[in-house]
């Protein structure tokens, strides 16, 4: 370098290629970009390593770059991908958009719909991330082989900590929830545990969607739902409308014959939901705001 040239021109002459450096990362054809598909900036930290584990591809990938969109209750397909939720809306979860194909298919990555998505052979929609390639970088093969990878592997969750193993069963998350609105019509609500649910109990479990009147609590409309345990997570229950949600506030309820109490396989019980007026278990309470 020209010891002569001034602080102005050097300062100038950076910043050139800085935005040279980001151009070719929104370019979509991998050049500038780290092993996870993200720009590579400059005196920036390093991302952490990237493995064939959920842990790591929920670090590298599904936070920083997929709930960018997949988070809350605008989630295109109610597919919420951060960490606290990921796993159990994924595994074994019939896709929305082709119900006959699973998020993911442990064991199968090739016919399982992240796999389908990222790299832009799935049946219905564009491909996965949202803009790639136009607006920002699609994933590299290098970096969608670890998700290939971990899906090979069986797909498994994060491992539990010693702690978690000894609590007694209890909800982890539901979704969605009175937190926010959801933007369109859910396909379903996830209620997941910390423990892997006994399945054979099933049976004796039924609810139901009550659709409520503005600003009031009786109920103008109710929707059978049908529940279901992913056989590939036992830790998840899906609860499905019979048919889509229109706009208005909902709550899901235990029927009145049926039991709120779901088991483990180790036998522990646990009460879903709140008592309501009539003393059903509400398990979720929730606004639909169906986008024009």
């Amino acid at each position: 370098m020209n010891s002569r040239q001034s602080p102005r021109s050097l300062l100038l002459r950076g910043g050139v290629a800085l935005c040279i450096l980001l151009v070719a990362a929104c370019a979509g054809n991998g050049e500038g970009l780290d092993a996870n598909g993200r720009p590579l900036v400059p005196g920036g930290s390093p991302p952490p390593p990237l493995s064939a584990d959920l842990q790591s591809i929920q670090e590298n990938i599904f936070t920083p770059i997929c709930s960018v969109c997949h988070a809350g209750g605008t989630a295109p397909e109610g597919l919420r991908l951060d960490a606290a939720n990921s796993y159990n809306l994924l595994v074994g979860v019939p896709s929305t958009e082709v119900p006959s194909v699973l998020r993911v298919k442990p064991g199968d990555p090739d016919n399982s719909y992240i796999i389908q998505k990222l790299e832009n052979h799935a049946a219905v929609g564009a491909q996965m991330p949202f803009g790639c390639p136009n607006t920002q970088p699609c994933l590299t093969a290098s970096t969608i082989a670890f998700i290939r990878q971990w899906i090979t592997n069986g797909a498994p969750p994060a491992a539990a900590t010693a702690a978690a193993l000894a609590a007694p069963l209890a909800v982890a998350s539901v979704v969605p929830d009175s937190t926010e609105p959801v933007s369109g019509p859910p396909p379903q609500v996830m209620v997941a545990f910390n423990h892997e649910l006994d399945v054979s109990q099933l049976a004796t479990h039924s609810m139901h969607f009550e659709k409520l009147a503005a600003g009031a609590t009786p109920v103008v409309e109710q929707t059978a739902a049908r529940i279901t345990v992913p056989s590939a997570n036992l830790r998840a229950l899906m609860i499905w409308p019979a048919r889509p949600l229109s706009a208005g506030r909902y709550r899901l309820v235990v029927d009145a014959t049926s039991s709120s109490r779901f088991s483990d396989i180790a036998g522990q019980t646990v009460a879903l939901g709140t008592p309501d007026e009539r003393g059903q278990a509400v398990i979720s309470t929730f606004d639909v705001e169906v986008l024009p």
